[in-house]
């Protein structure tokens, strides 16, 4: 969502959805290979809304960045050792995840 508007209802609905989640539960989706990690710097939302709404330049910008990435064997042992706070949006059939706190 960008600073100057309100949330269109989309971004209302996925922000309802959003809620914390361990990793042991994420897991499966990595095996599946639809789990994104987003990085801290942008609102987990908005990816969430851009990928629902197959907004290709918004997201492939966001993955050339390293803002938006695949989960990747290394992120993924290291989110398994550390086990840190995750919220997490599924937009079918892609898993969003954001690290927190």
């Amino acid at each position: 969502m960008k600073d100057d508007q309100s949330p269109s209802p989309l971004y209302l609905k996925l922000f309802s959805e959003t809620a914390q989640i361990e990793w042991s539960e994420l897991q499966r989706f990595f095996a599946r290979g639809v789990l994104l990690k987003v990085a801290r710097d942008i609102d987990l939302v908005s990816v969430a809304e851009a990928v629902a709404s197959d907004d290709t330049r918004q997201v492939t910008e966001w993955l050339s960045s390293g803002l938006l990435e695949r989960t990747t064997a290394e992120t993924a042992a290291d989110l398994a050792e550390r086990n840190p706070e995750l919220w997490a949006v599924v937009v079918s059939p892609w898993v969003c995840v954001q690290e927190r706190g």
